[in-house]
């Protein structure tokens, strides 16, 4: 064999740049026929990357082998169109507000995923969601932007008070599966950008679309990020509504870069366990017989791997079965039948067979595609009765522990886990139950829309107007349970959770000229606050502006009657008030922030703001870059 020659030339730079774009945005690339060759490759759709940047004057894409529907080019238009809201948030309704690091966002959950790109941008180590089915009664977030879609919805009802679109999805809808597809297409797109690159998504899903989840995953994930489909058992026996009764329901499995990601081992069973013993008291500890016979077919055979065992308590002959060879050379035969480490059966008379450790085999079993040992999802609903009652507004609920073992196969113990589609937070319940069990850490942001409960139902009877208010609920009781049952081992087990409420901007819109205002309008430029917003709504809205993880710890201070805020001991020092004197500058620096953050309207003058913006560079010792780059004013 000749050596290959050695490469001279530098390395593709096209190529390099194109690996780069694959990994970040693998929805533009399709695959083509080269002419010449016939073989099938990936090339970029200039269109489609035109439209994720946020060119929405070009056209639609050329027909080629690609997944598409009616809307589909408007849903990757909304993907890279920005959100002017902002999340408000809501303390009274937060559970250990100062110290926990969990989250609960009420809100549209595209635009509250646009809203935590900056902060969470590949933070977020798993998602879990569970999206509507499309059963053709289920509820679906209305994305068709087509046509004067503010007013059509005001028109119809399909409109809260915020804003926010929302509807029943029919089957009578002549767009059922597309606007299924519009929906579901662009808040993955906006998710995925929130996973590390090691990161991992699942997806529950059934028969109704399975198939267009999975093409839409591919498209979005890249198709080389498949996992797994894994098939839960859901149930015992199966319905009488159909030819067929479907008694499973799908879990899509998509990494964010399968090069990278890493999942667990399933941890090994009682049963499995009691397999390995340790009989003849070997000082490796407890162990089970595995075969020594190495495969053969497919043109495996070695030659050298065919010679005879001995057994050394008859002094017989064995050889490899079938005509094949053993998995180890002779010499590592030896050193095993010297470490007494073949096993000959219970009377020492046996064909030889490895023992195999316990002590050397992985820390857990491979997970299969198939999960029919967890409960079936009627376990769900007894949960959420124990917990609420018969609170009967969600159709046969997750079961913890089916989300338990998802969270087990996808997270370390101090990640962030993520579930837009959250309903009653089954997912919040089994990321506090897990960590009560491991000792871990993990983080949680739930996210669900304010969707109504209906007029006559046991919800709104018992109280509870909103879909997160019933979760909450659960969380509370949830996390005060997990503590009764194991408070020697729970003491510190984040069981609380911020919540905030998905609202408008912060700030009144400014867009004519200051020539067309009256002067009450005019005020507008000096302060354009809405007057309903607190320190707290503007502080966290700066946050996500920012690129602060609303989770981060805050304190405050007070200093000549005025309120200093430090998120994170100085990541964030902001103050709001009027008249900043110099007492609260100098309070400010001793925090050493990273950033530093006034209203516009705290100075009466120009120059006032330049004295306290040279004053901080001065006592901070900055660089007038650093100033201006770390110095904001709202």
């Amino acid at each position: 064999m000749k050596p290959n020659k050695l490469e001279l030339s530098s390395v593709d730079g096209t190529q390099l740049n194109l690996e780069a774009l694959y990994q970040i945005a693998p929805s533009c690339f399709t695959e083509v026929k080269d002419d010449k060759t016939g073989e099938l490759r990936h090339v970029v759709n200039f269109k489609t990357l035109r439209q994720l940047l946020g060119d929405n004057a070009v056209e639609d894409a050329d027909e080629m082998y690609q997944f598409t529907w009616p809307g589909k080019q408007e849903a990757r238009r909304e993907v890279a169109r920005p959100t002017t809201k902002t999340l408000r948030p809501v303390v009274e309704d937060s559970v250990d507000w100062e110290h926990t690091q969990n989250l609960y966002i009420e809100g549209d959950n595209l635009e509250v995923l646009k809203l935590l790109q900056k902060s969470y941008m590949g933070k977020v180590k798993m998602i879990y969601i569970d999206p509507p089915y499309n059963t053709g009664n289920d509820f679906v977030y209305d994305d068709d932007f087509a046509v004067s879609q503010h007013e059509h919805d005001l028109a119809i009802g399909d409109v809260d008070e915020l804003g926010l679109r929302y509807r029943k999805n029919t089957d009578t809808n002549g767009k059922f599966h597309s606007d299924w597809c519009s929906m579901i297409y662009s808040r993955l797109m906006v998710a995925r950008s929130l996973l590390t690159d090691d990161g991992v998504i699942f997806i529950s899903i059934d028969d109704n679309e399975v198939e267009n989840l999975k093409k839409i995953c591919s498209e979005i994930m890249g198709e080389h990020n498949f996992i797994s489909q894994i098939i839960w058992k859901k149930r015992s026996t199966p319905p009488n509504d159909k030819v067929i009764g479907a008694a499973h329901e799908y879990i899509l499995c998509y990494s964010k870069n399968s090069l990278l990601v890493r999942l667990n081992l399933r941890e090994r069973t009682e049963e499995q366990l009691q397999r390995y013993q340790n009989p003849d008291n070997h000082p490796k500890g407890p162990w089970t017989s595995g075969d020594l016979g190495a495969n053969v077919k497919g043109g495996r055979y070695v030659a050298s791997l065919y010679f005879p065992i001995i057994n050394p308590n008859t002094g017989e002959s064995h050889y490899p079965p079938q005509n094949g060879n053993w998995r180890f050379n002779q010499q590592t035969i030896e050193r095993l039948l010297e470490n007494n480490e073949i096993y000959f059966g219970v009377d020492g008379k046996g064909r030889p067979k490895l023992k195999r450790f316990l002590s050397d085999v992985k820390n857990g079993i491979t997970y299969t595609s198939l999960w029919d040992f967890l409960p079936f999802n009627t376990q769900g609903s007894k949960e959420m009765i124990n917990l609420l009652g018969n609170i009967s507004i969600f159709d046969n609920p997750k079961p913890v522990d089916l989300i338990k073992e998802l969270v087990k196969l996808g997270s370390q113990s101090k990640n962030v886990i993520l579930d837009f589609f959250s309903g009653s937070s089954t997912t919040a319940h089994a990321v506090m139950q897990l960590n009560s069990e491991d000792g871990g850490n993990r983080k949680y942001i739930m996210v669900q829309l304010p969707e109504e409960t209906p007029d006559d139902s046991a919800a709104r009877k018992a109280g509870y107007n909103t879909i997160p208010e019933i979760a909450k609920e659960r969380i509370r009781r949830a996390g005060k349970k997990i503590k009764e049952e194991s408070p020697l081992t729970t003491q510190n087990l984040d069981t609380g959770f911020r919540v905030f409420r998905l609202a408008d901007s912060n700030f009144e819109e400014v867009k004519k000229a200051p020539a067309e205002y009256n002067q009450s309008q005019l005020d507008l430029f000096l302060n354009n606050v809405k007057s309903d917003r607190t320190d707290l709504d503007l502080l966290f809205g700066a946050m996500l502006s920012w690129g602060v993880q609303l989770s981060l710890p805050m304190t405050s201070e007070e200093v000549d009657g005025k309120m200093i805020y430090s998120v994170n001991d100085g990541d964030l020092v902001a103050c709001f008030a009027d008249d900043i004197t110099e007492n609260i500058v100098k309070a400010m620096a001793d925090k050493q922030p990273l950033r530093v953050l006034f209203r516009d309207s705290c100075f009466a003058r120009d120059d006032v703001k330049i004295n306290v913006f040279e004053t901080l560079k001065q006592l901070l010792d900055w660089s007038e870059e650093e100033a201006i780059k770390n110095i904001k004013v709202i």
